[in-house]
């Protein structure tokens, strides 16, 4: 009975430091969880105590006092005193540097690891969480701690460092080390943290084309990254200027490093392997005749000459000369728009006071976009129907009378996020009307509103094929269940405010606010509709 009596005393003591929070350091390195399970027949059990915290804070105090310690590791011009069995369980490249004889540092009581000046910096950190499993990281000392946990294989370190990445790439953004970030995690092939880096530059490209960062994408990412369908910009020109802004960056560079005679036959390589990417074509002729005094073509005349000619021949209807250009490797590619977001294009559908969206409801945009990217084939126009249903789907219940007699239809409800498109007067012609419709989420990650999702697809329109639906468009979940969640909050807090005239609904925890929500208040949800033509001779597979 007593046993009892005290296991219920420990299990209240623990509900009760969960609920308020209100442990201190002390208590929460010391407490103790005690579980209970009682064996058949019996009115008592043993009782099981987890002290761990309290064996993990006398291992850390070994490194924090210096005490028996069997190594010292010099880094930048510290010595960091240490125990090689906490090394070697931590490090299989310690392990094997300290416990291998055909090493000589297995035989040193000093052991000189050489570090970048940024790891050397943070090697304390690193060291400290080896023996204690914490670490604090915010996004300057990601990278070099992150190079410690690659170059020593502290996997567990690793899979840390790279969770944080992918949750702050907008603070990466904001502070200048986003293209750090994306080519450092692509070449140690950390793929998953380098896709949402490239995702986010593509996505936001004139953005991250004004900061500093933005010059130091090597030239062959560059050209790479300019072969993609999904890049986000206004245009195809406003693409050519993100591009001068680049090379204006690298010849800068090349001045500080190079003899004079040498930077202008660099600087005209990186012409050529970053503009041959650009899509003339896309471009319409009046822009193309304003490229002609641009300080980049008068200076490299021969070579942007030729490119421009394309664009040329596409806007006349040069079919054979066309024909050529597309057997050339990634031809068709000069003919393949990107995702545009200039109003001949696009439109943007907002919904704001998205919490009093009554459940079901829908938001209707309509626009006007150009069916053809080609001057010669003319002005024509579409008009698009966009119906959005970002709080899911209700079919009433319904009887649907046939020839066979009636059919009961049950009441259905679809948790999804859907966006249907209709093509209101679909040309009449043989080829019918093939488009790339591009759709643009925004989103806020650390304070920082961007383009966080996108969505495109491929479709032929005509009389009988009128509309396209984009269903799960993104996360249902995500969108409306932490609505839901601080929605309840909301009303925990009306009722408790009598009690307590501290409570405000202004202290919900922001972190539960959608991520799709944007604007002053979190409380708008945008997305952008680009609906661009398609050529014959278009690549239609993303890149």
């Amino acid at each position: 009975m007593l046993e009892r009596i005290v296991g219920r005393v420990f299990r209240s003591a623990a509900r009760s430091a969960q609920g308020n929070g209100e442990m201190d350091k002390g208590e929460e390195d010391e407490k103790m969880v005690v579980e209970e399970s009682r064996g058949a027949g019996s009115s008592s059990s043993d009782i099981e105590f987890d002290n761990s915290n309290s064996v993990l804070l006398k291992i850390a105090s070994l490194y924090a006092e210096k005490l028996m310690n069997d190594v010292s590791l010099l880094v930048g011009g510290h010595e960091y005193p240490a125990h090689k069995l906490i090394l070697c369980a931590s490090s299989e490249v310690f392990s094997v540097m300290l416990m291998n004889p055909q090493w000589s540092e297995s035989r040193e009581s000093k052991v000189v690891l050489k570090e970048t000046p940024s790891c050397a910096a943070e090697f304390g950190k690193f060291l400290t969480y080896l023996y204690t499993g914490r670490i604090r990281i915010n996004q300057s000392s990601v990278m070099p701690i992150l190079g410690l946990a690659d170059k020593y294989n502290v996997k567990d370190l690793i899979y840390l460092c790279l969770d944080y990445m992918c949750n702050h790439i907008a603070q990466a953004f904001v502070h200048n080390q986003l293209i750090s970030w994306f080519q450092y995690t692509l070449s140690l092939g950390h793929y998953q943290v380098a896709l949402v880096c490239e995702n986010f530059l593509k996505w936001n490209l004139e953005k991250v084309s004004e900061i500093s960062d933005f010059g130091n994408i090597h030239p062959e990412i560059m050209a790479k990254l300019l072969q993609h369908n999904d890049l986000v910009v206004v245009n195809e020109i406003s693409l050519y200027s993100c591009v001068v802004r680049w090379l204006e960056i690298q010849e800068r560079i090349l001045m500080a490093e190079l003899p004079a005679e040498e930077v202008e036959a660099q600087l005209s390589s990186f012409v050529e392997q970053t503009m041959i990417n650009i899509r003339f074509p896309m471009m319409t002729p009046r822009q193309l005749a304003q490229l002609l005094l641009s300080p980049l073509v008068k200076r490299f005349k021969e070579f942007f000459i030729e490119r421009m000619a394309m664009g040329m021949s596409f806007h006349s209807g040069q079919a054979d000369r066309i024909r050529k250009i597309c057997q050339e490797e990634n031809g068709n590619l000069l003919f393949t728009p990107r995702l545009y977001t200039a109003s001949e294009w696009s439109s943007v559908l907002t919904v704001e006071n998205f919490t009093s969206l009554p459940a079901y409801q829908s938001r209707t945009l309509v626009f006007t976009s150009q069916v053809q990217t080609a001057e010669h084939e003319g002005d024509k126009t579409c008009e698009w129907v966009v119906d959005f249903y970002p709080k899911g789907i209700w079919f009433q219940k319904c009887y649907l009378i046939v020839w066979e007699g009636t059919i009961n239809l049950p009441e259905l409800i679809l948790k999804t996020v859907r966006l249907s498109i209709t093509c209101k007067d679909p040309p009449c012609n043989p080829d019918d009307l093939r488009v790339k419709i591009g759709i643009l989420i925004s989103g806020v990650q650390d304070d920082v509103e961007h383009i966080m999702w996108t969505v495109q697809k491929v479709y032929r329109f005509n009389d009988e094929e009128r509309l396209l639906n984009f269903d799960d468009l993104m996360s249902y979940a995500e969108l409306n269940d932490n609505l839901n969640l601080l929605n309840r909050e909301a009303h925990s807090s009306d009722q408790d405010r009598s009690k307590n005239k501290e409570s405000t609904s202004g202290d919900q925890d922001k972190s539960k606010v959608s991520p799709f929500l944007v604007g002053p208040n979190r409380d708008t949800l945008k997305i952008h509709i680009s609906v661009t033509p398609l050529f014959r001779h278009s690549g239609t597979e993303p890149i």
